[in-house]
């Protein structure tokens, strides 16, 4: 029996829509993986029904979550695998695009949206090619792209060398910088310390070391209003990451030009792009907030109302009535382009940044009355931006990342279809649409899979193995299933935030990856075995490693994971 809601009817309900908003995407309705599509639609049936039913609700929703995480992810490895099959031979580096850019490597686009959301597919899904593959990627760019000192430039593969022949220092710190905040961080975020954290570290020292440009307020690498917003990100979370104050500093004079000079982004600019990576200063001004706090209340009362003037000055000025910001609009005068920005959620994340460290009620209720708005009004591909795939993507990770803060079910509900027209792009061999932005498939597709896991994942990862999961109160239910034997480890989340990245709290931030459920090293589980009736307890520490597990063919796993009180909650 095929599930309805989420199966064949839907699929040609989402092929409407598509073609309703007139998006720019090759024809649709074929599916690309037509073998898989039975273990993805297929409800349990028989016993395995009765079974489900006698666990509860949250069971039967954690297995219906456990085919949609399997699609999501088998979906990244083909990805990963049409990519890799592109790979210049000689190099092993993945091209730009398979037209246009195919014989060389960038930062800017093959290191910030491909590359790593393949390193990071295999970490879920291929442990072989993250531990190989992966690596030698990693240390060939760090290698042969180098041109000033660690900064990696554009290499093409016919010369066997750099591209352009001058060294234009801006050009090289556009590259790098987008390499480090779109791609580099959201590996640390997943992977913590690791080589990649390390070559991370390694760029955003020699862009500050490089940098030319004198302002009032010391010395910064660009004027290039996008690049400073990725670098106000990168070193906000490379002050917490590392301990180390000089990425502060780096990130204060940035905060200092934009806040306290006369390039404020709304008192200053005529026009301020919110589409893509307009808005990037917005968000990194509202990190570097969060980070001033820190070392005491001066600078960050210095930036409040300066920075509290832009937020007000986008609700006032830069969305439409439904909530939903526009892709670009004039600060003083208020005309703005017509056409909603894809990336609305990630502006919205420096509102919800700003909510938690100001207390500001009206920026939290900003975000709901636009989460509330979804669906219905924003299906398919209304954006400004409709050419590709990635306006999709981007507008899923924006709710995606709201909803893990502010729950609003049918604005989860609309992240649902509107994954389904996202996948509906991909091709029999696991390319998307064959440029550097497929890598963005693969980042929202795997932020999609841990929310229906909750942050729960198997190793070794298999295309017929089927892990969902779902709330019960406080506690979470997991759904797990093999069509195979299979025997493995079930890990769970940790939170990341505080362990890896050394936040002081979970700020939403552009390309994380939402924490679901996590598990405290030092606390104390209990998992109960709904089949067996068996009840073990484990620390943190010992779900985060991961429980082992042996399945024998379509056996069904049913855990209940409830936290154990402390003894002094038990007093």
């Amino acid at each position: 029996m095929v599930d309805g809601t989420l199966g064949t009817r839907f699929f040609v309900r989402i092929i409407a829509l598509a073609i309703l908003s007139r998006v720019g995407f090759p024809a649709l309705g074929a599916e690309s993986f037509p073998e898989m599509r039975a273990k993805w639609d297929q409800v349990p049936a028989g016993e395995e029904s009765r079974k489900l039913r006698a666990a509860g609700p949250p069971f039967a929703e954690a297995e219906r979550n456990s085919r949609l995480a399997a699609e999501s992810l088998y979906r990244c490895h083909r990805y990963v695998e049409g990519w890799l099959a592109q790979a210049d031979p000689e190099t092993g580096l993945i091209p730009e695009n398979l037209r246009q850019g195919r014989d060389h490597w960038n930062g800017r686009n093959c290191g910030a949206d491909n590359y790593p959301f393949m390193v990071l597919t295999c970490a879920l899904t291929d442990e072989p090619l993250f531990r190989g593959r992966m690596r030698e990627i990693l240390s060939t760019e760090a290698k042969i792209t180098k041109r000033v000192d660690r900064l990696g430039d554009v290499y093409q593969f016919s010369k066997h060398g750099f591209e352009f022949n001058e060294i234009n220092l801006d050009r090289i710190v556009f590259d790098n910088a987008e390499y480090v905040k779109d791609g580099l961080i959201p590996l640390t975020e997943w992977l913590g310390p690791s080589p990649w954290s390390e070559r991370m570290v390694g760029i955003i020292d020699d862009i500050w070391k490089n940098a030319a440009i004198e302002t009032p307020f010391g010395k910064i690498p660009t004027l290039n209003f996008e690049v400073n917003g990725d670098l106000l990100q990168a070193n906000s979370r490379l002050y917490w990451f590392t301990g180390d104050r000089k990425y502060l500093d780096w990130a204060i004079r940035l905060g200092d030009y934009y806040l306290l000079g006369d390039h404020h982004p709304t008192r200053n600019l005529t026009e301020l792009r919110l589409q893509d990576h307009g808005g990037e200063v917005v968000n990194g001004l509202a990190e570097l907030y969060v980070a001033v706090g820190r070392e005491g209340r001066d600078k960050q009362r210095a930036y409040q109302q300066p920075l509290r003037e832009i937020f007000d000055n986008i609700l006032a000025k830069g969305r439409n009535a439904d909530g939903m910001l526009y892709s670009s609009y004039h600060p003083r005068t208020g005309a703005n382009s017509g056409k909603p920005c894809d990336t609305w959620g990630y502006i919205y994340d420096g509102f919800y940044t700003m909510s938690l460290a100001d207390d500001v009620p009206a920026y939290r209720e900003a975000i709901s009355h636009c989460l509330n708005n979804l669906l219905d009004k924003y299906e398919g591909v209304p954006w400004a931006d409709q050419s590709t795939m990635d306006a999709t993507a981007d507008s899923t990770e924006s709710a995606l990342n709201l909803i893990n803060r502010l729950p609003v079910n049918s604005a989860a509900t609309w992240c649902d279809r509107q994954i389904r027209l996202m996948w509906s792009v991909q091709r029999p061999d696991g390319i998307i649409e064959g440029w550097h932005g497929d890598g963005n498939f693969a980042r929202t597709s795997i932020m999609y899979a841990l929310w229906k896991t909750l942050g729960v994942h198997v190793s070794p990862w298999r295309a017929d193995v089927r892990l969902g999961a779902a709330r019960d109160g406080e506690n979470i239910c997991v759904f797990l299933t093999a069509d195979e034997p299979w025997k493995g480890r079930i890990l769970f989340d940790r939170p990341r935030h505080r362990e890896y990245l050394r936040l002081p709290l979970d700020y939403p931030r552009i390309n994380q990856f939402p924490e679901w459920f996590t598990v405290e090293a030092l606390a104390h589980y209990s998992l109960t075995d709904l089949a067996t009736g068996a009840k073990v307890n484990r620390s943190g520490s010992e779900l985060e490693e991961g429980v082992p597990v042996s399945l024998s063919s379509r056996q069904m796993l049913l855990w209940r994971i409830e936290r154990l009180p402390t003894d002094s909650q038990r007093q």
